[in-house]
């Protein structure tokens, strides 16, 4: 009888063993924090709580080229003739992340006005250059819809494949890292400039023309611990990381080399991107380049 319920409770133990090697199967571990580290008070913030860095509008007959779309995910100002976003700016913490898989449903965004080019799925097929996103999937694996609405293509920029899959997804792993340990970020990224150089060469559009392959890929990301009323937190001592990567591929792979200022984003884009903080604060913190870690 002791040999049999032995050989059970055996039995038993590798069956539990199994499913949790299943379940940890499914989300990579740069998806999420591990479960030690999630700060279960986490909320999902409002994504545009640091300002609109452009005064987009809803507005497609006078601002075609700065139209605000606000989404659940994400907000953003799009430019119909560039066929891609000028900016898009979230919350990110971990009440945003969970254990959907990553979908790869990319999608024309049926929300921007019926009379305009929507870029679709395959619009960017043999450019050379990624559907690259501004807001990542794996910022956004809380529910299948959040991972979903992260492939619409009013998220993506045509991306030197280098660029994205190495030094700016290097970046988006190190923002989930700081998650892991207890922080939240609000993240603002875009792209400007004319002409880019993919695995095809340089271009300045594709797609016949109808989608503008931008110079340069930006981020900026301001890191609070855990709380509420979060622009008003941001201080001067508040670490604000800032990139401004070429969008090239023969980019180095390591992201901490393009740091820069939000003043020197700023000056080349003509945006106000923290225009919600303190303007005393703002002077302080858009004029340092971080010197934080970068893993």
């Amino acid at each position: 009888m002791k040999q049999m319920i032995t050989r059970l409770s055996s039995a038993a133990l590798l069956l539990a063993l199994a499913a949790s090697c299943s379940r940890t199967e499914q989300v990579a571990p740069s998806q999420q924090p591990t479960a030690a580290t999630v700060n279960q008070d986490a909320t999902r913030d409002n994504n545009l709580a640091m300002g609109n860095p452009s005064g987009a509008v809803t507005d497609a007959t006078n601002s075609p080229n700065n139209y605000l779309m606000t989404k659940t995910q994400y907000t953003l100002s799009y430019s119909r003739d560039k066929g891609k976003p000028n900016w898009v700016s979230w919350h990110l913490s971990s009440a945003w992340l969970g254990s959907t898989a990553r979908q790869d449903n990319f999608a024309a965004d049926a929300s921007l006005p019926s009379s305009w080019y929507h870029v679709g799925s395959t619009s960017y097929s043999g450019s050379g250059f990624d559907r690259g996103h501004n807001c990542p999937s794996a910022d956004r694996t809380g529910s299948v819809a959040d991972n979903t609405a992260t492939f619409l293509m009013t998220n993506m920029m045509p991306q030197a494949p280098t660029n994205n899959q190495q030094t700016w997804a290097g970046l988006e792993n190190y923002a989930r890292t700081l998650v892991g340990q207890g922080y939240e970020i609000y993240i603002i990224a875009g792209s400007y400039g004319s002409g880019g150089t993919g695995s095809n060469g340089y271009a300045t559009t594709i797609d016949a023309g109808r989608i503008s392959v931008p110079s340069n890929c930006w981020k900026v990301m301001v890191v609070l611990p855990e709380g509420s009323s979060d622009a008003s937190r941001v201080t001067t001592s508040t670490r604000v990381i800032a990139v401004n990567m070429p969008n090239t591929n023969s980019i180095g792979t390591a992201w901490g080399a393009y740091r820069t200022t939000v003043d020197a984003i700023e000056s080349a884009t003509g945006y106000n991107i923290l225009s919600a903080v303190s303007s005393t604060v703002q002077a302080t913190i858009e004029s340092k380049v971080d010197t934080g870690p970068t893993s």
